[in-house]
């Protein structure tokens, strides 16, 4: 009895596992925000522009400096010395080596330089909030990039499940031919056929399964997951829709209301991260002018310093020296520009030319911006319309199809009509799905612009 109920939990755990690599939409978004190598780049890329902020936000303080020399003189011919006299004697040292040191701080401080600084930390500040958003326009871009993929395995796990009940249809007819052969009911060369349609669509069943492979590969890439990691994706488990589609079947999903062309795209220019930045690079336009300007303004500087110096043929003592040669400075300096051979006017012709570029710029990322969308639009709408006439006709061929394998069972059809009305059934199937998971993708994507749903 332990035994089973050991099995039995032991089975309960291998489930619990199995279930666990069943990776969701959002799983896989979330797991790929995390872990992309490209996108951990880009995140690099943005802290290191945090770093440029801080580096011109300290330009902007003085800077103090310590220096010290030390040196060695001799004075190989000298004659003359110092005359010492001890017990009623007179001695002449004369030191023809002497050791010199000095020792100095300054400090130096750039009081105004035409905003020069200010506005380059305003520029740093600026490319940081775009490395920001580039890490945004990135994440996007997987997000996107998943979404297709994933959607993309959907329709394909179907396309299995259609193409598996195809080839049991295609068992079937081929073992009811056989039993009409043995009674002398069909040839075998139309036994033949058969067999061939069920070679066919076993064939099918391997072509749709390795191109699912083929994008769960991508996916896995995306994921920068490993062929030792288990992954799968959960087919049952439904699209992120937002709260207007939650609890809703694909099929209903791909007949709900499509988002508005109009609004979807103005929610997209508040809040795409890739219009924030062509935003920031004509401010940061703005901003390279006014630096440009600064060339002809004067510069204003402040220093000071302290140095002293010791030398060893003096008779004071060191700390004594120390004291008593130090010399303080200070000072003003006002540079002012007359002529720079153009520098500056050139500079700032280049600056208004970048000016309009920034905006050319914003102006084409919106164009491309509502191109996309309203291709979004245009594939979700022609794909509804196809979904909706796709579920008709495969209602009807399917009608037709068990007819027509009533009539072939009963004699009254012949093979190539049977073969022609499964094609057909077949191809309504996979148009249907198709249409269907075209316009999920179309939808979510449209919703992802609009910012209602991540996709």
């Amino acid at each position: 009895m332990k035994k089973k109920v050991m099995t039995a939990l032991l089975g309960l755990c291998v489930l619990s596992m199995h279930a666990q690599k069943q990776w969701t939409l959002d799983d896989c978004i979330g797991y790929a925000i995390a872990h992309n190598i490209t996108l951990q780049k880009a995140r690099l890329q943005q802290q290191s522009a945090q770093e440029d902020v801080k580096a011109r936000k300290g330009a902007l303080l003085p800077t103090l400096s310590g220096s010290s020399n030390q040196s060695i003189g001799y004075q190989p011919w000298k004659d003359n010395g110092i005359a010492t006299v001890t017990n009623g004697q007179v001695n002449t040292k004369v030191n023809k080596t002497s050791y010199n040191g000095s020792y100095g701080l300054n400090a130096q401080w750039t009081v105004w330089n035409g905003n020069r600084n200010h506005n380059n930390v305003r520029i740093s500040e600026l490319t940081e909030q775009q490395a920001e958003l580039s890490v945004a326009e990135q994440a996007n871009s997987i997000e996107e990039r998943i979404c297709q993929l994933y959607v993309q395995c959907l329709y394909l796990a179907e396309a299995i499940k259609v193409s598996q009940a195809t080839l049991e249809t295609s068992l079937k007819n081929e073992q009811r031919g056989q039993e009409m052969v043995e009674v002398g009911m069909m040839s075998k060369a139309d036994l033949a056929q058969l067999s061939a349609q069920r070679a066919n669509d076993e064939y099918n069943i391997v072509e749709v399964q390795s191109q699912l492979a083929n994008y769960k590969l991508q996916l896995r890439q995306l994921l920068e997951l490993t062929a030792a990691d288990d992954f799968d994706i959960a087919t049952d488990a439904p699209l992120p829709w937002g709260a207007a589609g939650s609890g809703l079947s694909t099929d209903e999903q791909a007949l709900a209301d499509i988002p508005s062309l109009g609004e979807t795209y103005e929610n997209a220019l508040a809040s795409r991260p890739e219009i924030e930045s062509k935003k920031l690079s004509i401010e940061s336009a703005n901003v390279n002018l006014s630096v440009a300007k600064a060339g002809w303004l004067p510069t204003l500087s402040m220093t000071g310093g302290v140095q002293t110096s010791t030398n060893s043929l003096s008779n004071n003592s060191w700390g004594n020296q120390m004291k008593t040669n130090v010399n303080m400075s200070g000072g003003l300096s006002l540079s002012i520009p007359i002529f720079d051979g153009k520098q500056t006017k050139t500079s700032v012709a280049k600056a208004r030319i970048q000016q309009q570029q920034a905006q050319l710029d914003l102006q084409d990322q919106q164009k491309q911006l509502y191109q996309t969308i309203e291709g979004f639009w245009i594939d979700a709408t022609t794909n509804q319309h196809k979904f909706q006439a796709a579920t008709e006709s495969v209602a009807s061929q399917q009608a037709s199809f068990d007819l027509l394998e009533e009539q072939f069972n009963l004699g009254l059809k012949n093979i190539v009509e049977l073969m022609n009305g499964k094609d057909k059934l077949l191809q309504a199937q996979q148009s249907l799905l198709q249409a269907k998971y075209m316009t999920l993708l179309n939808m979510q994507l449209l919703r992802f612009y609009g910012g209602s749903i991540a996709p």
